[in-house]
């Protein structure tokens, strides 16, 4: 596997790919990998010739009271795991790469109807600096298809949403969620729970199912099956931020026909915010 670490070089290697007519796949990340990522590597082999990875911590996603410099980087065994996958490239620039003349005051991409609710209510600018970095990516890499995990299922249909309006000529492909044994999505914030913290995790996808059996049972006061996940989330000892249900398609609140909804939440559980979500589709 190829290390790159300027935009040139990568610009260079995808040209040659391109010029023999190699169909290009690329996961982006930030590193610190774990399985869910390494099956996001697997899907973009399905899809294409060659696979890029980019590793690039984006400070421009973290918001005030988040900790920047203390965000996990841990590149040769990212590295390690990536040979092992047989991918083909690894994009891994610095930050003055990325933004050569600073970050602060950088042009945004905000996609104004999802960036700002859900989580974006609790983490104002985050999906701005999601959407620009991944806008960027998109223009220097030029995939043909790009991977995400639906484990961040706003930042999905947000990224799905920029490459529709921006006109971006990317397949965008999500994967399903991985998953402990006991239902616990696989996250690089597992790490900050601890042993007790971790016992208690899986209730947040146990609450996420069982919402889920209500809405697919035909209960309709969405309002309260809402409600009830919040206690639910609460009396496991979490600090949720929301349980919300939402349209699938756009996370807009569902209309009174609307049958392909999605149910999201985000967590504190001590020191790790978690989030999790589950499709649900409501009965004629």
């Amino acid at each position: 596997m190829e290390t790159i670490e300027r935009i040139g070089a990568l610009r260079e290697r995808v040209a040659a790919w391109r010029h023999d007519g190699l169909r290009v796949g690329f996961v982006p990340t930030m590193g610190n990998l774990h399985a869910g990522h390494i099956g996001l590597v697997t899907e973009a082999h399905r899809h294409s010739d060659r696979v890029i990875i980019s590793i690039f911590v984006n400070p421009l996603q973290f918001g005030p009271t988040e900790d920047f410099a203390q965000y996990p980087r841990t590149l040769e065994q990212d590295r390690e795991m990536l040979e092992r996958t047989g991918a083909d490239l690894l994009f891994n620039p610095s930050v003055p790469e990325m933004y050569p003349d600073g970050h602060q005051g950088t042009t945004l991409v905000d996609v104004h109807t999802m960036s700002k609710i859900l989580c974006g209510h609790f983490r104002p600018g985050h999906f701005e600096g999601v959407a620009t970095v991944v806008t960027k990516l998109f223009n220097l890499v030029q995939p043909d298809v790009a991977v995400f995990g639906e484990k961040d299922y706003q930042q999905l249909t947000i990224i799905r949403q920029l490459t529709s309006d921006l006109c971006i000529p990317v397949e965008i492909v999500g994967v399903p969620t991985m998953r402990d044994p006991d239902g616990l999505a696989l996250s690089s914030r597992n790490r900050y729970l601890t042993p007790a913290e971790r016992k208690l995790a899986p209730h947040l996808y146990e609450t996420l199912l069982a919402a889920r059996s209500g809405v697919e049972n035909g209960d309709r006061h969405y309002e309260s099956i809402e409600k009830a996940g919040m206690q639910a989330l609460e009396r496991a000892g979490f600090k949720p931020d929301y349980f919300a249900i939402r349209r699938a398609d756009n996370l807009q609140p569902p209309a009174e026909r609307t049958r392909e909804l999605v149910i999201l939440t985000a967590a504190r559980l001590g020191k790790a915010r978690l989030i999790d979500n589950v499709r649900a589709t409501r009965p004629d």
